[in-house]
């Protein structure tokens, strides 16, 4: 049996336990749109978990509740003639020819950055809406402001040079500053605000992710305070008997080891 063919029927045949779950199962069949949609924002953290932890069968497995997921609304808009399953495959399957003309089409492009501009170009002409209209509302703040960028970015509103951001970041630090010293607190979250979008920025100039590279820092913090705890369980010490020079001695410890 070809890859193909093989993939297909697997589809198929969840196509069918969808069908038989949404006619027999209780809890299947209350289930409506709106209520699908705080579980599909869990499975998404699952499977990005997943993709952080480099656990290739947990990614499978969750690539799997999505793929439901994504099979399960297709299924109740259906049953009310919105669209189905097919609909979904051919309007991304049409948007991806759409704005691929350096592939589908004759567009010559040079580099990724062609690409990426012209993907908005195209999204913009379309949609026949404003550039940073398509991010939505409540996507998590670190990648909002990495999209706002990248589409900004995209139609040439950017900085020249790397060096030019990093100038935007020591400006942005001592407005900062400057609040703390007049004890603004509206005023300092605002330029803290400020400072954050800047490092994020720079972090797209350099092609680091922010959230990732967060997301590493945490787990670093954590391995590295986990060791402090269990060194003092060893003396049978409690962490918040302990001083702050004692602490930094064991922290420093703590890095030496982890």
């Amino acid at each position: 049996m070809n890859k193909r063919k093989k993939q297909l029927e697997s589809v198929d045949k969840l196509l069918d336990v969808m069908d038989e779950l949404r006619l027999k199962c209780p809890w299947d069949k209350k289930q409506t749109i709106k209520s699908l949609r705080s579980l599909t924002i869990e499975e998404t953290y699952e499977l990005s978990q997943a993709i952080l932890d480099n656990d290739m069968d947990a990614i499978k497995v969750e690539l799997g509740d999505i793929l439901l997921h994504i099979i399960f609304y297709s299924k109740i808009a259906s049953e009310k003639n919105h669209f189905d399953l097919s609909d979904v495959a051919s309007s991304v399957t049409e948007k991806l020819i759409y704005r691929h003309p350096h592939v589908f089409g004759n567009l010559k492009i040079n580099n990724l950055n062609d690409i990426k501009k012209n993907w908005e170009s195209l999204k913009v002409i379309k949609d026949n809406k404003g550039v940073l209209s398509g991010i939505p509302s409540r996507l998590p703040s670190i990648i909002k402001a990495e999209r706002i960028q990248e589409k900004a970015a995209a139609v040439g509103f950017d900085f020249k040079t790397s060096e030019d951001v990093v100038k935007k970041i020591k400006e942005e630090l001592n407005e900062f500053l400057d609040e703390i010293k007049n004890k603004k607190i509206n005023s300092i979250e605002e330029e803290f605000g400020d400072l954050f979008f800047s490092l994020i920025n720079y972090a797209r100039i350099l092609d680091i992710n922010p959230d990732l590279a967060l997301e590493g820092s945490n787990k670093k913090f954590i391995k590295r305070f986990n060791f402090v705890e269990k060194s003092l369980d060893v003396k049978k010490k409690k962490i918040n008997s302990l001083d702050l020079n004692e602490l930094n001695a064991l922290w420093d410890k703590a890095k030496e080891e982890t």
